[in-house]
């Protein structure tokens, strides 16, 4: 959007400029013609005209590609994703705990427990409300899919209770939730409960939906190299680019 309407001003300035010019030629010929008798020789007048036409749309021209050179560079974001996160929290199991594992996120940004599960949240959050952040994102859900059996409806209870938990603890905060990683084959094999992770996330997207909150979907973000050898969990090189999808969505 911003490139169609900086190339719309541009014509816009160019085109009102140039009509400009033209009215400027038309009055100084007809001008000259009802003040002075005779015919007048006004070839070289419009030769001028033209000529300072010309100047100044190329004038004009420089001068705005400076403005949008500089604009960009104004606006070009060169934060690192550590300080992207400042004042941000994510909230989830052991795959949220490799942010702090790989050193991709500062302590403060990563409150996690491994093999936690929906219902026994309540220190986690507890200590997001310490850190008291803007915004909190929460990933986790994989471990309850097992807990529930495959109980869609309860996993929806769970996760709303929450939730309600955090909008009480942390009013202020906006709130996000990370949709389920899809599992590996050879991890389906294990716990057949993570074929139903797309029934899930799906039901956990109109969960959000209805109550106003972010979703973050994850499912296209990973690839087969991404993976550990568990079919689950993730390797280093994947974190950085799940912490900028998380931002792009925030709008960090």
């Amino acid at each position: 959007m911003i490139k169609i309407k900086r190339r719309t001003k541009r014509y816009l300035i160019i085109s009102g400029m140039i009509a400009a010019v033209i009215i400027l030629a038309v009055l100084i010929v007809h001008g000259v013609g009802s003040l002075v008798r005779g015919d007048t020789d006004t070839s070289a007048g419009l030769e001028y005209i033209k000529q300072e036409e010309s100047g100044s749309v190329a004038e004009i021209e420089a001068k705005i590609n400076l403005l949008e050179k500089q604009d960009g560079e104004e606006g070009e974001d060169t934060r690192s994703i550590r300080e992207k996160f400042n004042g941000a929290v994510v909230v989830g199991d052991s795959i949220a705990q490799g942010f702090t594992e790989f050193d991709v996120l500062n302590t403060s940004s990563v409150v996690s427990k491994i093999g936690v599960h929906l219902y026994e949240l309540d220190d986690l959050i507890s200590q997001v409300k310490e850190i008291s952040p803007g915004t909190v994102f929460l990933a986790m859900g994989m471990n309850d899919l097992s807990a529930t059996e495959g109980n869609v409806d309860e996993f929806i209870s769970q996760y709303t209770e929450v939730l309600n938990k955090v909008a009480e603890e942390v009013p202020d905060a906006n709130v996000f939730v990370n949709s389920i990683f899809p599992a590996q084959e050879n991890a389906i094999e294990d716990d057949p409960y993570l074929e139903h992770i797309s029934e899930y996330n799906t039901a956990l997207k109109e969960l959000c939906d209805s109550r106003g909150i972010g979703f973050i979907d994850n499912t296209n973000l990973v690839e087969d190299k991404y993976y550990e050898e568990d079919g689950l969990h993730f390797k280093a090189d994947f974190y950085p680019l799940w912490a900028e999808h998380m931002a792009e969505v925030a709008a960090l």
